[in-house]
């Protein structure tokens, strides 16, 4: 970290890829015994389950992240899961977009 001319604190993008990084290890583990493709998680708490007869929605509030799965109606019930519990959301998608912002002035 350093600071500018005006004496804000400024980081490099790359020390802070580093930093986000170091910080997230160890936040969402997968138990020793199992082996997954599975590399992006969010961990959370469930803000909303909405039932049906055999599927079910839920809601994971993960930090900034609204993150919404639709599950069959028996794994809620059998993971107990309801609003207040703390749960991880494992996504493995063949579409992930990534904007940003336009920056070429």
């Amino acid at each position: 970290m350093d600071r500018d001319g005006a004496g804000n604190r400024v980081i490099d993008g790359v020390s802070l890829a580093v930093f986000a990084k170091e910080r997230a290890s160890g936040l969402h583990p997968v138990p020793g015994d199992v082996r997954t493709s599975v590399r992006n998680s969010f961990a959370g708490i469930v803000t909303k389950v909405t039932l049906d007869d055999v599927i079910a929605q839920v809601e994971i509030q993960s930090g900034p992240h609204r993150v919404v799965s639709v599950v069959s109606r028996e794994a809620v019930e059998e993971l107990g899961i309801e609003v207040g519990v703390t749960a991880t959301a494992r996504v493995k998608s063949t579409n992930v977009h990534i904007d940003r912002p336009d920056d070429r002035g």
